[in-house]
Formats: C-alpha cells, structure tokens, sequence
C-alpha cells in the first residue's frame, strides 16, 4: 500500500511538472525551458543526496547512466512527436508504451498479480489511454512517422522507468544524480549547438525551475515505490500522470475536461482500488 501511494505522488507529480513545463515552453524554445529545469532538477537531487544517502558503485553507475541517456531520448522524440502531431492521438500511444513496457518487464521477472490485480492492470491501462486522449480523436489521423515518434518516445519513457529500477536497492539517490547530470550534460550541449535556433525569447524561469524540481521528485518517488513494490504496477500508476495535468490545467487555466477525459479518471479510480487490494 505504502508503494501504491508513493506511486500515486510520482504520477501527480509528473503531471504538474508537465504541466508547469508546458506552460513554460509556451514563452520561449521548449529546449530553452529545459536548460533551466534541468539544473533546477539536479540541486534538487543534491539536497537529497545528504538525507537519502548515495551509493555509486559500478552497476549504479551503468543504470543510472543508461537511465539519463533514455531521459534526453525521451525529450528529444516527445517534443518531435508534439511539433508534428495531431497529440490527441499520439499522446495516448506514448502514454500506453509508457506503461507497458514496463509492466512487459515486470511480469517476465517473475513479478505476480493477486485477481484484483489482474483486474486492475488491463483496466489502468485503458485509463492511461482515456486521460491523455484529446477531443476530436477521430478527427485526424498522424502519418506511420509520427506513430514511430510517439512510440519511440514512450519507449524512452519506459527505459529511464526500468533502467531506474534495475539500479542496486541500496545506492540511495545516486542512479538520480547520475542520469540528471547525463541527461542535463546531453540537454546543455544541443541548446549549445543550437543556440540560434532557439530565439530571442527568455523561458519563464519560475515555471521552468519549478517543472524541474517536480521532475526530481516525482522520479524520487517512482524509485522508492519500485523497490518497495511491483515494478508492473509501479510502472502503469505512475503512467496515469495525465490526470495531474489535466486536472491542474482545469483548476488553473480553466480548460474544459472531456467527457472521455472524465471517464478515464473515473476508470483510474477504480483500477487503483483495484490495485490497492492485491
């Protein structure tokens, strides 16, 4: 149960700092938003790293590495799946792969489900994909390059969340400080290069720092609540991040939720109780 909630403050976490970030990338380049949330991510992580303890052995180096190098992957392909489009029927398709991979891997390293469980995984994931459709799904269809995209980026997803997890039980914050200083190392060096590319627009420097800082907590918490837990239900909660923003996105800027959208996180409710009783 403790893992369950830990898995549900990662996925609203996530969730608001997509949020925030988005905000952020709509005042200026989404490369320049992330130059300031990257390093806001990693002072986060420092102050962690006196009070959780870091352990940097070579297997924690490998996967936390790994973890970082699928973190820049991830941002590069979610940020061209977005340019390109339509999102209301590729973020679904990112979020899915998100979630299933994960879980793929945690069923075949012997991980098992309780019937409520069982139950609850499949419906979860039904979840994942109503919370993050858009309206007028139907309305445009994306090229077979844009769907490659949206997987590819929710494959990367995925491979930071397992490669997390595969990071030794006892290395306390290190995989976390190791992949945000690949991930912040890879980001700096392509704003570099792309420097006039980016505009003349400054990056709303609060919400981006902020969208940083959420970032780290919330990978925080995904780690905690997979060693404590099932990696294949860990995995597919922390995937219903959607609902965060969407329900930020109404209290804050008041965009209207969807009849879909209202499904999904009714459907979510019931897939984490579910859950919660295995």
């Amino acid at each position: 149960m403790f893992a369950l909630l830990l898995a549900l403050g990662s996925s609203l976490a996530y969730g608001c700092a997509d949020f925030f970030g988005g905000l952020g990338a709509r005042k200026a380049h989404a490369l320049r938003t992330v130059v300031i949330a990257a390093p806001a991510s990693l002072a986060v992580e420092l102050v962690l790293w006196p009070l959780l303890g870091a352990s940097f052995g070579p297997a924690t180096l490998g996967w936390g590495a790994a973890s970082g190098l699928a973190s820049a992957a991830a941002f590069v392909l979610l940020y061209r799946t977005l340019a390109i489009g339509p999102m209301n029927v590729l973020s679904p398709v990112t979020a899915l792969v998100s979630a299933a991979l994960p879980v793929g891997v945690g069923l075949l390293q012997g991980e098992h489900l309780a019937v409520a469980g069982s139950l609850g995984l499949p419906l979860a994931l039904v979840a994942v994909v109503l919370v993050s459709t858009g309206p007028g799904v139907g309305a445009a269809r994306p090229a077979r390059g844009a769907l490659l995209l949206a997987f590819g980026a929710g494959a990367a997803i995925a491979g930071q969340l397992i490669f997390l997890h595969q990071a030794p039980s006892d290395s306390g914050v290190a995989p976390l400080l190791i992949g945000r200083a690949v991930s912040s190392a890879i980001t700096l060096a392509a704003a570099g290069l792309l420097h006039r590319a980016l505009g003349p627009e400054r990056p709303a420097y609060a919400m981006s720092a902020a969208a940083g800082a959420l970032d780290s907590v919330a990978n925080l918490l995904f780690l905690l609540a997979a060693r404590g837990g099932d990696l294949a239900v860990v995995a597919v909660i922390v995937a219903l991040y959607p609902a965060g923003t969407v329900l930020l996105a109404c209290g804050v800027t008041a965009e209207r939720v969807h009849r879909g959208q209202l499904l999904g996180l009714g459907t979510a409710a019931v897939a984490v109780s579910l859950l919660a009783a295995t």
